[in-house]
């Protein structure tokens, strides 16, 4: 019994599916063992000191922020995750601080949407839920997820927005921070005319 691969395979499995270098080399194992089993077809290399397994099965939205830790699931994306779409997103929304160059992750992850925005602005919301296959990833929550349609409705799919916004006013609202958010995002009065309006 390889006692190397079955302790990668359990550190693997408890980060989501995927490993570190830097995970490897914490629990004494050295560098060579990854390409020893990366050669053997055990191990897949995703990039640059991230790894999964071969016969496994990584979460792809934790996958993607373990390649880009500044991503933060927005739009459709997070709507979907938080249960405001029932359509299962095919361009994967995440949103970056603006000067962060995601050009590496855009070439490894050919669906993907970036939405730049200012730094102030970034940090805004951002929460955590699980993915549907149970891995904790990071995304913008109900309220800015909300705010994020109003404020770009024209550029957001009509059905995605109608059933978003319904869904959110016909569940328990957070009309206080939502407010808030929208005194931050200019959306104030466009936000109070929703709430009368649903």
């Amino acid at each position: 019994m390889d006692m190397i691969w079955e302790q990668i395979r359990t550190i693997t499995e408890k980060g989501d599916g995927y490993i570190r270098t830097s995970q490897v080399e914490e629990a004494g194992i050295s560098r060579p063992m990854l390409k020893k089993y990366t050669d053997s077809g055990q191990l897949e290399r995703i990039r640059k000191g991230l790894y999964v397994l071969k016969d496994g099965l990584a979460d792809e939205y934790v996958l993607l922020q373990a390649q880009c830790s500044r991503a933060v699931y927005s739009y459709g994306t997070a709507l979907y995750l938080w249960g405001l779409s029932d359509r299962t997103p095919h361009v994967i929304d995440i949103t970056i601080p603006r000067g962060l160059n995601p050009a590496r992750l855009r070439r490894e992850n050919p669906n993907l949407r970036c939405h730049y925005v200012r730094k102030c602005l970034y940090e805004l919301g951002i929460t955590q839920t699980q993915s549907p296959q149970g891995g904790t990833v990071c995304l913008y929550d109900k309220e800015r997820c909300v705010c994020d349609l109003i404020r770009d409705k024209d550029q957001v799919d009509i059905e995605i927005y109608t059933q978003a916004i319904k869904e959110y006013f016909k569940h328990r609202p957070n009309n206080r921070k939502l407010l808030k958010y929208g005194k931050v995002f200019e959306i104030e009065d466009k936000i109070r005319i929703y709430m009368e309006v649903l």
